[in-house]
């Protein structure tokens, strides 16, 4: 089965963008761009939600991330503004079509899933344990307000440290696995 990540940028109160959406104070490294090239390589599918996908528009992603199957999960969007683009619009139930879409075998072999930003998607697939990976680069700024990282959930997600490390800029990269409820 492939694996589904979700992670991103976030400021250490856990929010990807301030209120007015800018992140203006994400500082990029080196050491950041190595950790996304090695991880690009792993995967062949990206989900977006609807917002996440239509800030990636705004700035100049209209056809998502290039090389990788993308999937926008919206049930307001209008299906012909994606004729002919290489993005899929996901209208159905978000979890149903994720737990197919992580049964099936990858183009790649051995590729797998990102989930792109999205705390609102992200809440509901964590809510139906397709979630296996989170990853975050966590900056040090407290931005007080913003865009969540996280939406209050119905139980509880319990995690496993798999990688900590500190980037020279004061950032840290950490990852966990997410230890699924037993069947």
């Amino acid at each position: 089965m492939r694996k589904l990540t979700f992670g991103g940028a976030n400021s250490l109160d856990n929010y990807f963008a301030r209120l007015d959406e800018s992140v203006d104070w994400l500082l990029w490294s080196d050491e950041a761009a190595a950790v996304m090239s090695s991880y690009w390589k792993t995967i062949d599918s990206i989900l977006w939600g609807r917002k996440t996908f239509d800030f990636a528009v705004r700035n100049g992603q209209k056809h998502g991330q290039p090389g990788m199957k993308n999937y926008v999960f919206s049930r307001t969007l209008d299906p012909a503004e994606f004729a002919g683009s290489p993005v899929t619009l996901v209208s159905e139930d978000a979890a149903g079509f994720v737990r197919r879409l992580k049964e099936e075998d990858s183009p790649e072999s051995g590729k797998n899933i990102c989930l792109m930003g999205g705390g609102n998607l992200a809440r509901t697939l964590f809510e139906a344990d397709l979630i296996d990976e989170i990853g975050f680069n966590i900056h040090p700024i407290l931005l007080g307000s913003g865009i969540p990282l996280f939406h209050p959930m119905t139980r509880q997600i319990n995690l496993e440290l798999q990688e900590c490390r500190p980037f020279k800029n004061g950032c840290i990269y950490a990852t966990w696995r997410v230890l699924h409820r037993e069947s």
